[in-house]
């Protein structure tokens, strides 16, 4: 992968705010022209660099209004059981990022609820996922901060 210049920082960091951006706009907001600035984001995209486009859906707005973090240990961590584990967590909706994790716990979770009853029948289904042996849970009260745009440097 080639080393990220000035132009193509602009442009994502634009692009992370403004997905929807039309081109036009944003040639102009980046100085380039409408043909090269498109050209940038085309190989931007085929570089991986941009990994995807996505609307950011108001949770609350959709009745999921609760965040819990789940910490997840495993029996053992044989490559197998890891395997089964992340298999299986797929399947669960409700789990917006998952992380296999050092130190005392194996994963840690971040899934999304309707309320303490939801999570209490998603706690029921984490539990019986392969290989769990404790599940630990903290709701978070309430965001502080929330980032959707990666610090471009």
């Amino acid at each position: 992968m080639r080393n990220l210049d000035r132009i193509d920082r602009a442009i994502l960091a634009v692009l992370q705010v403004q997905g929807r951006i039309a081109n036009v706009e944003l040639a102009e907001r980046v100085g380039l022209s409408e043909s090269a600035c498109l050209r940038r984001v085309k190989q931007l995209d085929e570089l991986g660099v941009i990994s995807h486009y996505a609307a950011h859906v108001n949770a609350e707005s959709v009745g999921l209004s609760g965040t819990v973090f789940v910490n997840v240990s495993l029996a053992d961590q044989r490559e197998e059981s890891l395997r089964g584990f992340e298999a299986a967590i797929q399947s669960v909706p409700e789990v917006m990022e998952c992380y296999l994790m050092s130190g005392e716990v194996d994963y840690m979770l971040r899934v999304v609820v309707a309320g303490t009853s939801d999570f209490e029948r998603i706690h029921n289904q984490l539990t019986r996922l392969p290989g769990v042996a404790r599940v630990q849970s903290s709701f978070a009260l309430r965001p502080i901060l929330k980032r959707t745009s990666l610090p471009l440097r």
